[in-house]
């Protein structure tokens, strides 16, 4: 896979810098919580000689910053960052959460990998939502392989678990999910169990032991080469059929013996094109062991098998004005371009970037150009700033390693970029350039939220703005219908995550309060008032008279004016001022105190005095009328109705129509997709659909996707409007 010489480690196995693409792979681990992937990047670690004992270490160990929700469950939320020296290859390892709300997270890991390990666990398989990534990694061809844990389990069963991952990530071929390994048992245990203890290789035909901690290299016995030759066969005539050279088929079956090193050379061939998906296991080291099982073959799989940096295809990116600008893949000397995958907060440190570079090279103390990423309705502000680089480093647990530059295809840190936020893009201060960003997932469960103090008021702005600073599937918004401070998350351990970095990174003390929907008011019926302000209690007076008709308009007509007085009844001058007292009147509401909206109020009549009427008289007048008529009148509540699109497997239509039938939904269509999947479009109230993300993905085993959109407001039924009013009453 090229020349592996240009590495500078740190430790032993503790990758710092690379000089050169070649020398790097990129790869984004992907599974579950529970599959146990942070559990097999440290036994990459421990094999790799980056740390010396198993295990989570506090200082210099390979988990890097992780947030949690609660301490004793130990559940991971951000993305991390390892970086281990492998035969001269720097590896960057990017773990990911498994928990579904961090998606966003994730997204970032497979932006900045080359290629992805499935981590899937022996004793529970495979779920919906490692399916799906699995789909989004197939769309854009990136190379995957798969890695099965918890062999150590009592039911774990090798075998099954790759018939499994055949059928799920095989559909179309499953001759291209096949295992590279298969399991050595050793001794059955009392309870029938026998552990997993060493590999055979099916190329190789060669036995590794780890039964000792030390990976040791034997030649298969005779009652093991049936059960071996027939894996092998099927292994050989997966390879060959995605193999690049058509004859070798021909010859193969012919009973030509194919030379191993041209089996491998085409196995890697095929990893790196994203058409071949080999099988492996893997375990940590037992307690004072040096090598975890399978850790070896997987770091060779790494390193051999999957791309450099180099075979990555070049960016879309623009200049900041939208021209397109041509890139070659990953040139060290080329422009530069690189993205903050990641943003975080150091107590001590400040903020830290988690930077890939794309293209060019990056340097400590360099002034570089920051563009931001058109999330402004997410709360993100859009910029285009100067800022110079502080300190390079690449983190290995709590440590930070300081380096002197970033070459196109690496990863680093990057400190105290005060305006750079996640998914931003650095290019040089004199050619700034705009990656084109990736796809965020829409946070659709609101938080409402407010200050618990007058010192935490003071600081929310600030707080709230830092958050969403390093977390752009987050959108803060600021409703100026319910005033209300939403912040829109994609679940509830994310609003957790939310609250809780609020309140230990910033130190603001939120209260959560019941989300309000912006509901609004219309007449239903044509109605009219009369508004009468006349005061006299020495002095300058106030004199104003004015009657209005109010009919209904259709929906989304607003708010319409007439003024049809004769004969000068109320002077022009104050026309206007009936008009502003009516708006003003509207937008307060007339009877739930929520917003009126598509009416026309025509003013008809009304009477002045020619000292005491005033500007401020007229205004009171015009808002006790629109009162008196709507006093008069049945005046309906209008909810908002959004169109929802509901991606979902065949396997829980039903139950997800059923369940947006029970929400007042009114179901619009159905439409067949790929991959045994429905699009469910129906148009719901938005009061039924305030906690979906989370039921749905509860209804669908997390299999499900969802997007919304505002379609109109409408009436509401009456007797859940008079539940509405009775409930907003008891809250005021």
């Amino acid at each position: 896979m090229g020349d592996k010489a240009h590495i500078h480690p740190g430790a032993a196995g503790r990758a710092q810098a690379a000089d050169h693409p070649r020398s790097v792979r990129n790869v984004v681990l992907v599974g579950p919580s529970g599959s146990g992937k942070t559990t097999l990047v440290e036994a990459l670690a421990l094999t790799a000689g980056a740390v010396n004992r198993a295990g989570r270490v506090e200082d210099g160990g390979c988990v890097s910053d992780y947030d949690e929700i609660e301490h004793r469950q130990q559940r991971s939320v951000q993305l991390s960052l390892v970086p281990v020296d492998w035969d001269g290859t720097k590896v960057n390892l990017l773990d990911t959460p498994g928990y579904a709300d961090f998606v966003g997270e994730l997204r970032a890991g497979l932006r900045a990998a080359d290629a992805a390990l499935f981590v899937v666990s022996a004793s529970d398989g495979v779920d919906g939502s490692t399916r799906m990534v699995w789909d989004e990694c197939a769309a854009v061809g990136m190379p995957r392989a798969i890695v099965v844990t918890h062999l150590e389990a009592a039911r774990a069963d090798f075998e099954e678990m790759t018939r499994i991952c055949a059928e799920t990530f095989g559909a179309d071929d499953p001759d291209a999910v096949l295992p590279l390994y298969l399991p050595l048992h050793g001794p059955q245990a009392p309870d029938g169990h026998a552990p997993v203890t060493g590999l055979v290789g099916l190329l190789s035909q060669k036995l590794f032991d780890y039964s000792t901690g030390e990976r040791k290299e034997s030649e298969p016995g005779e009652d093991q080469l049936p059960r071996i030759e027939e894996a092998r066969n099927r292994l050989i005539e997966g390879i060959i059929s995605e193999s690049e050279d058509e004859t070798l088929m021909d010859r193969y079956l012919g009973g030509e013996q194919v030379d191993v090193g041209t089996l491998i050379e085409d196995l890697e061939r095929a990893v790196a094109r994203g058409v071949f998906f080999p099988v492996l296991a893997a375990a940590p080291a037992a307690e004072g062991a040096r090598q975890g099982l399978g850790t070896v073959e997987l770091l060779e799989l790494v390193t051999g098998a999957f791309p450099t940096p180099l075979e990555h295809e070049a960016p879309r990116v623009t200049t900041p004005d939208g021209r397109p600008r041509e890139l070659a893949p990953c040139d060290p000397d080329g422009p530069l371009v690189a993205e903050v995958v990641k943003t975080s907060s150091d107590p001590y440190v400040g903020r830290i970037s988690l930077v890939r570079v794309f293209s060019g090279t990056l340097r400590a103390d360099q002034t570089v150009h920051v563009s931001g990423h058109g999330l402004a309705d997410r709360g993100h502000e859009d910029h285009d700033v100067d800022e110079r680089i502080g300190a390079l480093s690449t983190p290995f647990g709590k440590v930070q390693r300081p380096v002197s530059h970033v070459v196109a295809g690496d990863l680093a840190c990057v400190a105290k970029l005060g305006r750079a936020e996640t998914g931003d893009t650095l290019s040089a201060r004199d050619d700034p350039l705009l990656m084109e960003p990736w796809e965020m997932p829409d946070p659709l469960l609101p938080l409402a939220i407010q200050a618990h103090s007058k010192p935490d008021e003071d600081k929310l702005s600030q707080g709230l703005a830092r958050l969403v600073a390093e977390d752009p599937t987050m959108r803060l918004e600021q409703n100026q219908d319910t005033r209300q401070v939403v912040l829109w998350c994609l679940g509830e351990a994310h609003a957790d995550v939310a609250l809780e970095r609020l309140r230990s990174r910033y130190g603001v003390q939120v209260d959560v309060v019941p989300h309000r929907v912006a509901l609004r008011e219309t007449f239903a019926e044509r109605s009219a008032g009369r508004g009468r302000h006349v005061k006299q209690s020495g002095g300058h007076g106030q004199y104003a008279i004015c009657e209005i008709e109010v009919e209904p308009l259709p929906a989304g007509s607003g708010i319409e004016f007439v003024d049809r007085v004769v004969g000068g009844a109320v002077p022009r001058q104050f026309v206007p001022s009936v008009e502003k007292g009516v708006r003003a009147q509207a937008a307060r509401g007339v009877a739930a105190g929520h917003p009126l909206v598509d009416v026309r109020v025509t003013l008809v009549d009304g009477k002045a005095h020619s000292v005491d009427s005033s500007d401020a008289a007229f205004q009171t007048a015009g808002a006790l009328a629109l009162r008196e008529a709507a006093a008069g009148a049945r005046i309906h509540l209008l909810e908002p109705v959004a169109e929802v699109s509901v991606l979902v497997g065949d396997d829980y239509v039903g139950a997800v129509m059923s369940d947006l039938s029970g929400r007042r939904g009114r179901l619009l269509g159905t439409e067949q997709t790929p991959g045994g999947r429905t699009l469910i479009r129906a148009e719901v109230p938005e009061i039924e659909i305030g906690r979906y993300a989370v039921d749905l993905r509860s209804l669908s085993h997390g299999t499900a996707r969802f997007s919304r959109r505002y379609a109109r407001h409408e009436p509401m039924p009456p007797q859940i409007a008079e539940r509405t009013r009775q409930k907003e009453h008891a809250a005021a």
